[in-house]
Order: structure tokens, then sequence, then C-alpha cells
């Protein structure tokens, strides 16, 4: 009997092992797990989200509301701040990291730069820094107590301190150093890895014909490095309007003075975790997902990315 199941169990293994080795099935036995985890922690919460969104959730209950939530977001001053201050904080950010990283890229394969390596570690050092450690970091530069060191350089030029964080446009100045800080040197790395796709013969075509640095920068780089400035854009514009932490760390809290750091995703967190009001949360993600995406499809079509038009032959 043991020799049957010895056996048994030997048929039993060759045929899953001839099954994993079949060339039909083994694609897909490696697309599983990515089609798990997409569903577990993409395709569920999103629905989830959706359908609470039309719930008022309570503790062991959901009364369906309708579209309720979404007519009480209409009137709601604090929401429409914080899209506002997100679309503003989105904004400034794509004007600040897409330029600046991509004049850097430059400028770092460029014949001028000596132990490209270093500058490179150098500046990617800062996005491995935790944002709570990043943002109490600029809270306590930013301090308004004297011994911050924004206000120990006011005293050296003979000025008394001041409270940076409780203004906008200090406060924003504050919070997009800190942005840039944390993500020049992710986005540059991004446009070194796009400029080395481009072939050196091109440039060296162009200076037999004459071209100077900036008509090789505005007629061969930007061009051919599109797909590489598509990419950084749509990434950017959704690490916008997700900007939570580092308002949450370098304003102490979820209360900046008058609002002036309360973000969509601050007030998803202060209505779904502080007031413990799910649905209407759930709301707030929603328009938060429909805003990022009408706005990404945008750019995508402003750059050409997607069209309507078929391609002709």
């Amino acid at each position: 009997m043991y020799s049957r199941v010895l056996l048994i169990g030997g048929i039993t293994v060759n045929k899953v092992k001839k099954m994993l080795y079949s060339q039909k099935v083994a694609p897909y036995v490696f697309v599983v797990p990515f089609v798990l985890s997409l569903i577990i922690f993409w395709a569920y919460p999103l629905v989830s989200g959706i359908v609470m969104s039309t719930q008022d959730v309570s503790f062991g209950s959901r009364t369906f509301v309708g579209a309720q939530q979404y007519s009480k977001l209409l009137s709601d001053p604090f929401f429409k701040t914080a899209v506002f201050n997100s679309i503003e904080y989105m904004l400034l950010t794509l004007l600040l990291l897409i330029p600046i990283p991509l004049l850097l890229a430059v400028l770092m394969e460029s014949r001028l730069t000596k132990a490209k390596g270093f500058w490179k570690v150098i500046m990617y050092m800062p996005a491995l820094t935790s944002v709570v450690i990043s943002g109490l970091l600029f809270r306590l530069m930013f301090s308004e107590g004297d011994n911050g060191q924004m206000n120990v350089i006011l005293h050296w030029l003979g000025q008394p301190s001041f409270a940076w964080l409780k203004t906008k446009f200090t406060g924003w100045c504050a919070l997009l150093l800190l942005c840039m800080w944390r993500w020049t040197g992710v986005n540059m790395l991004y446009f070194v890895a796009g400029l080395k796709s481009i072939d050196n013969s091109v440039y060296e075509s162009a200076e037999i014909d004459g071209a100077n640095g900036i008509k090789k920068f505005w007629y061969i780089t930007l061009p051919l490095i599109k797909p590489t400035t598509v990419y950084v854009i749509t990434i950017s514009v959704f690490a916008g309007l997700s900007m939570f932490l580092e308002s949450f760390m370098l304003w102490n809290g979820n209360s900046s003075p008058k609002n002036i750091g309360l973000t969509i995703v601050g007030y998803l967190y202060k209505r779904g975790i502080e007031k413990n009001d799910m649905g209407y949360a759930c709301a707030v993600g929603v328009v938060l997902m429909v805003i990022a995406l009408i706005i990404n499809f945008i750019q995508l079509f402003a750059t050409g990315t997607l069209s309507f038009k078929k391609k002709e032959d």
C-alpha cells in the first residue's frame, strides 16, 4: 500500500511538473500573482470606495444615501479650499520639478561635470529620507522661535524673528523647498535615463551642421526625451494632488493657520479618520481620483501621447 501511495504521488508530481513547465500554462502561472495583487489591492478597494461614497457609514451599519455625499461636497467651503490648494501645489511643483531636474540632467551628462556618480548619489539621497523626518527638519528650520535656522539668519541681518509658517507665501515657500529637496534628484535621474537613450551620433551630426548647445537642446534633446518628460509629468500630477504627509508634518498636524496647508488627502484624512465619516471621506477620494484622471488625460492629449486620430500607414 505504501508503494502505491508513492507511485500515485510520483505520478501526481510528474503531472504537476509537466503542467508547470508547459509553454501554455507557465505564462498564466507567472501572471497570477500580479492579477491577484491587482484585484486585492486596487480593484476591490476602488469599487468598495465608490460604493461607500454613496452610503452613510457608521459602526456596524451602512445606509444608502445616493449622491447626497457629493451634493454636500459642492457646498463645503473646506473641500473647495483643499481642492484649490492641491491644484495650486500641483501646478507649482510641475513648474519646479520638470525644468530644473531636466537642466540638471543635461548638465550631469555634459562634459563639464566630473565625478558624475558622486553627484548622482548626493542628489538622490534626500529621497531616501523619511517624509516624517524631512517634514520635522523643515518645521524646525522654519520655526517662529529664535532658534529656528531661518530666524537665525534674520538675526544675522539685523531683523527680528518671523512666523514663517503662519502666512501662506512663506509657508508655501517652505513646503515647496521641502518638495524640491526630496524629489529633484529623483526626477533628474529619470531624465538622465532618457538622455542616455539618445544616440551621440545625432549630436555629432548637429555639431557638423553648426548647431550650438542651445539649438541641440531645443531641437534634439527636448523632442527625443518627450516619453520621459510625459512620464515625469504624469507621476508629478498624481504626486502633487495626493500630497498629504509633507503638509501634515510641516504644520505639525492637519490644522494649519487659515487652512493654508489643507489638501484633498488631508481633508479626506480629517473627515474619515478624525471625524469617522468614512462615507464622506470616500466621496472626497472619488472626486480626487476623477480630478487626477482628467488632468492627466488633458496633458496626455496636449503632448500628443493620446489621440483619437488614426495613424496613417
